[in-house]
């Protein structure tokens, strides 16, 4: 049986409570649960007493026979130095990927490089060859180009060709 210390909601519309539970992660929020150990009041501030309340022995035994609490309870038990602070991303303050997760994302993300690399060497194989110039020689780097004559506009070659007809 996995035991999950959690939030169970309760309270009207737009008026929640939350009890704080160890249950079997396998029930549904709001339903069975094992203990309650606590509860957390939203709509009080959040220097009021009654904001949350904890039992601190019951919560160090469930988590010493094995239950983890969610991501949510583990910030309000770190709070009250239970369990160690969740890892959280500064600029989305989102949870962290775990150890995990991330090895899968790198062997994705080298799956695909591999995959672009084989298209690459592939389409590499399926080209024509070019054909490589001949190297050129210093001398024929370092000598003069030479300027091809311009050509004359069209008005410029009338113009030469009537002083012609005229001779």
């Amino acid at each position: 049986m996995a035991l999950k210390i959690r939030l169970s909601r309760g309270g009207a519309k737009k008026r929640p409570y939350y009890r704080i539970v160890v249950a079997d992660s396998r029930f549904a929020r709001d339903g069975r649960f094992v203990e309650r150990v606590g509860t957390y009041n939203p709509m009080v501030p959040k220097d009021h007493p009654e904001r949350l309340t904890v039992k601190e022995d019951r919560v160090r035994h469930w988590l010493s026979n094995g239950a983890t609490p969610s991501d949510r309870v583990a910030r309000f038990l770190s709070g009250i130095n239970l369990v160690p602070a969740p890892r959280i991303n500064e600029q989305t303050k989102q949870n962290l990927p775990r150890a995990k997760t991330l090895e899968r994302n790198a062997a994705a993300a080298e799956a695909v490089k591999a995959a672009a690399e084989a298209a690459v060497t592939a389409a590499a194989a399926a080209a024509p060859p070019v054909e490589e110039e001949a190297p050129v020689e210093e001398a024929d780097a370092e000598a003069p180009v030479e300027e091809a004559p311009a050509e004359k506009a069209p008005a410029e070659e009338a113009a030469a060709e009537e002083e012609k007809k005229e001779e």
